[in-house]
């Protein structure tokens, strides 16, 4: 998936982490330096759980994860900033006081840096964590993580439940975390859009396995979007749509586009959308009985 002499910055590798009634398996996918991508998939699907074995918040039944070529103990490393929902700090903690808990664990931690961030960002240090809005808290934590400079961003739906303004401003700011190329961010959500703006590459997870990890321009151009009456297609055709779903008229679903010539001329087919991609892809195959 890399060109050229890319660098990956993360490298995911077989993850597999067994629970009673969940299991994610051999999780694959690898994130080059300069890059942003979109992690995807239904509530439940495994992304939050990755995000933790990445962190080694939790420990996997097998595989690793390489990071800057390294394997290790990756939540000790300094070059990664974590940006959740909620923020992990103390809700009485004022913004001042988030600074004096988090730089000492971070040897370049740039206090001038800190400062700039919140100044730009609008954010008051005298003000307390529990004082802020959401679209703040998560600003706080990019500035936190853009003052010890991180090289790596991992994000757990970091816009959601925020306004069209904060998220574009959000995203704003992860396309200039990676303007240098050295730098990548992983993106869980739920919101498309966010990822139509930013996202180079899109990593979509299903029932704990991977569907597809590749480029963002790769997965739109593998499908299509196809329309037609109700009895345009037989049974033999209508396992090639995914997602199938009639409705009064006709029915809807996707195909790959090297299927399309296994349909009949009289269908109609659409440029789809990720968001399409990721419904049709959530219903699965040969849903027309």
């Amino acid at each position: 998936m890399n060109n050229k002499n890319e660098i990956n910055i993360l490298e995911v590798q077989g993850l597999h982490k067994n629970y009673p009634s969940f299991t994610l398996n051999d999780i694959t996918f690898n994130l080059p330096s300069g890059y942003i991508m979109g992690f995807v998939g239904p509530n439940g699907a495994g992304k939050t759980t990755t995000i933790k074995l990445i962190l080694n918040v939790i420990k996997g039944n097998s595989g690793n994860v390489k990071l800057f070529g390294q394997v290790g103990n990756v939540v000790q490393n300094k070059q990664i900033g974590v940006v959740m929902d909620t923020p992990m700090y103390v809700e009485d903690w004022t913004l001042r006081d988030v600074e004096k808990a988090i730089s000492p664990f971070y040897s370049n931690w740039d206090k001038n840096k800190y400062a700039g961030y919140l100044k730009r960002f609008g954010l008051d240090s005298k003000k307390k964590v529990k004082e802020l809005s959401r679209g703040m808290k998560v600003k706080l934590q990019i500035a936190v993580a853009f003052s010890h400079d991180a090289k790596l961003l991992l994000l757990d739906e970091p816009t959601s439940g925020l306004d069209p303004a904060a998220r574009d401003e959000i995203c704003d700011l992860l396309r200039e975390f990676v303007s240098d190329e050295t730098k990548s961010v992983l993106f869980s959500t739920h919101i498309t859009a966010d990822l139509d703006k930013t996202a180079d590459y899109i990593t979509f997870i299903l029932n704990g396995s991977i569907a597809f990890t590749g480029a963002k321009d790769e997965l739109l151009e593998k499908y299509i979007r196809v329309v037609g009456g109700l009895h345009d297609l037989n049974n033999e055709q209508k396992s090639f749509v995914i997602g199938y779903r009639k409705h009064s008229t006709g029915f809807e679903g996707m195909i790959e586009t090297i299927n399309r010539n296994k349909l009949p001329k009289a269908i109609m087919t659409e440029r789809i959308t990720l968001d399409e991609i990721i419904i049709f892809l959530n219903k699965g195959v040969n849903l027309y009985d």
